[in-house]
């Protein structure tokens, strides 16, 4: 066996001893790298990538969550100390159905379904179930306000009243409820979101009335609506509703003025700004007129005529004797006149006239402007007096008829005082940034500069010491008694020549030790 390897390893040897040192360096450096594309492609195709599947949990649905993990065989990580659970990507869709279909997630409480299990063989006691029921309620309400839109935590305790049989119905206790409600970052429930959950608390608890209801977030308490018996009626769907109309209103009001404005000074060169005062009472009235018709001599409309005609005709009596001539007549009394016949006839006409009921309901406008102030700054730049007039008065126009009906005072003086007009240069910021920004370039120049000048200096200072140190070399040598050569007695230039190179071909070392000397000399 050991002939083998001793064999192996000399044709190995052999074989690695048969390159050239480059070789050896090529061969090693490309094995290492091919080795490390191997595991490095090995780690990735191996990995097992995890994806975030639950979150913000608390230590009882965490508990849960990997219980339920462990016993199917899936690999999980914990993060944020806990609080979430980490499962391979692959399988993580189906995890979250699967946790979500066995209602593992309860954010900490339990609910009815919870009264089915039972505590020991023998039974549930009663301080035992009416401690699991008081649980279980408080559970089903948490459960179903985290189902509200924006609901991150819930925490609530109800508190029921004992039951008794010697307490009428003035002496009951009531039920109580105290909810506390964490919203997810961003979310501000309205009006009619905080009333729906007052509804389901009131729903899920039984003889539970608003008014024993207390539900806060984090920062402050919601308060219900009064038609819930709350006082939110300001601060609720109303106050919501009259700031989003004020707003809607100044924002239109500044889109015209700059849209007016923009042909004349450009986009960029103005700055308005709007603020109004509402008045939101609402008002209806009812009219009520009674009016004759037009054209029909102030007279109505005629609804009834009757007319009647009576003719009575007659026979006159008999002829009478002389006039206070009897024992009974009465002296002068006129007598009977001549006998004949007579006729009588009477006429009437009734008519019924009506006249007209208008009866108008006015429901006045949402909202008036009570009061209104503009203010408009513009460049200065292309900006003539004249032209800042005109734009006044334009602005002083719009409010006039804006505050027609506020009761106001319109005159020119008082409403030049809710208009104002600014003329003012743009450039200002910009030069003051320009200026700035060339500071901080000549700042930036003259450290380079001074950079480049300490790099310069102190290249100067090394090349001067290192001259000096290859000086003092040269001086601590010791001098070689080199060969003259007789150059006052050479007039030929070509003879110095020949003698030099002479000289640096037979003896190199010499020919360079006599120009270091001459180098020194001079």
């Amino acid at each position: 066996m050991n002939e083998k390897w001793a064999q192996v390893r000399e044709k190995l040897s052999g074989f690695w001893n048969q390159y050239s040192k480059t070789q050896k360096w090529v061969l090693a450096s490309t094995a290492a790298l091919l080795l490390f594309a191997i595991i490095l492609l090995t780690y990735l195709f191996t990995k097992t990538e995890y994806e975030l599947a639950f979150q913000n949990l608390d230590s009882t649905d965490a508990a849960s969550i990997m219980e339920y993990l462990d016993g199917n065989g899936i690999s999980y990580k914990l993060g944020d100390a806990g609080t979430s659970i980490f499962v391979p990507s692959a399988s993580a869709s189906k995890v979250k159905v699967a946790v979500g279909s066995q209602g593992l997630i309860e954010n900490g409480s339990i609910g009815f379904p919870e009264l089915s299990k039972a505590s020991s063989a023998i039974g549930t006691t009663d301080q035992e179930f009416d401690v699991k029921f008081r649980n279980a309620l408080n559970g089903e309400v948490q459960q179903l306000l985290l189902r509200k839109q924006g609901v991150a935590q819930v925490k609530a305790l109800v508190t029921l009243p004992e039951d008794s049989v010697f307490l009428n119905e003035s002496d009951k206790e009531k039920a109580i409820a105290a909810v506390i409600i964490t919203f997810k970052p961003g979310f501000r429930p309205k009006q009619e979101e905080i009333d729906s959950y007052y509804n389901l608390v009131k729903s899920a608890v039984p003889n539970l009335a608003i008014q024993d209801i207390t539900i806060s977030s984090s920062t402050s308490e919601l308060t219900p609506s009064t038609k819930l018996g709350g006082g939110a009626g300001v601060g609720g769907a109303i106050y919501e509703t009259q700031f989003a109309i004020q707003n809607e209103f100044e924002n239109t009001l500044k889109r015209n003025i700059q849209q007016f404005l923009n042909p004349i000074v450009g986009m960029d060169n103005m700055v308005v700004s709007v603020v109004s005062s509402l008045n939101f009472d609402k008002k209806s009235s009812v009219e009520q007129l009674v009016q004759p018709l037009p054209d029909n001599d102030n007279r109505g409309i005629e609804i009834g005529r009757q007319e009647t005609s009576e003719t009575y005709q007659g026979q006159d009596g008999q002829a009478g004797g002389v006039a206070g001539t009897g024992e009974t007549d009465v002296t002068n009394y006129p007598s009977g006149g001549n006998s004949g016949s007579s006729t009588s006839e009477k006429v009437s006409s009734s008519i019924n006239y009506d006249v007209n009921r208008i009866t108008n309901n006015i429901d006045y406008g949402p909202y008036k402007v009570k009061d209104l102030s503009i203010n408009v700054g513009v460049n200065s730049a292309n900006m003539t007096p004249e032209r800042l007039a005109e734009i006044q008065s334009m602005l002083v126009n719009n409010v006039r008829v804006l505050l027609n009906e506020s009761g106001l005072d319109l005159s020119d003086e008082a409403l030049t005082q809710r208009v104002s007009v600014l003329s003012q240069s743009f450039d200002g910021t910009a030069a003051v940034s320009g200026s700035a920004s060339n500071s901080t370039l000549w700042m930036a120049a003259a450290g380079l500069l001074a950079l480049a000048l300490l790099g310069g200096g102190g290249y100067y200072i090394y090349r001067r010491r290192k001259a000096a140190q290859e000086a003092a070399a040269i001086e601590d040598a010791p001098r070689v008694e080199m060969p003259t050569i007789d150059i006052d007695n050479v007039s030929n230039e070509s003879q110095v020549r020949k003698q030099l190179e002479s000289l640096a071909k037979r003896k190199p070392d010499e020919f360079v030790n006599l120009l270091r000397t001459w180098l020194v000399d001079e």
